[in-house]
């Protein structure tokens, strides 16, 4: 058992095999497999207040709303994160990661193979995200959602 002992907690997410915990400082620990940089990639993330992981990815977001990447990169879970500041939010599905910008815009990064990407709103008026295994969901401020990504099961098309 390699879990932290520490107490301090305020947030935790899991991936496929590995966890991260954020602490009340705004730090960040890793606990769990390694085999593609889960634990050994992982930032020495300082004012971190939001943290998620994919399956062999995480990421963290900070007060200052920048976004920071660790883990897998065989699709593109950290290579094409957004570099810029002005996020509030952070979602991660199996190989894709979404980051809802202050002006309500969201952005997205990681695997194109089924839509995770391509499909993407590109207007404004966004609130909340959320990403599944290979689909995202956005809620916009007037109540409505918009999905992108895979729909081999109804996640998109089946939307109210």
């Amino acid at each position: 058992n390699d879990a932290p002992t520490l107490a301090d907690f305020v947030a935790i997410a899991c991936g496929a095999c590995h966890n991260v915990g954020l602490r009340n400082d705004g730090t960040v620990a890793t606990w769990g497999r390694s085999s593609d940089g889960q634990r050994n990639d992982a930032p020495t993330l300082a004012g971190a207040v939001a943290i998620a992981c994919g399956a062999r990815h995480s990421v963290g977001l900070r007060n200052d709303g920048t976004v920071v990447t660790w883990g897998d990169v065989t699709d593109n879970q950290r290579n094409d994160a957004p570099t810029s500041a002005g996020f509030v939010a952070i979602a991660c599905g199996v190989d894709q990661s979404v980051a809802l910008r202050n002006d309500g815009t969201v952005v997205t990064w990681g695997d194109v193979a089924d839509n995770q990407r391509n499909d993407a709103p590109t207007s404004a008026g966004f609130v909340a995200i959320a990403c599944g295994c290979w689909h995202s969901v956005a809620l916009r401020n007037d109540g409505t959602v918009v999905t992108w990504g895979e729909d081999f099961q109804g996640q998109r098309n089946d939307a109210p």
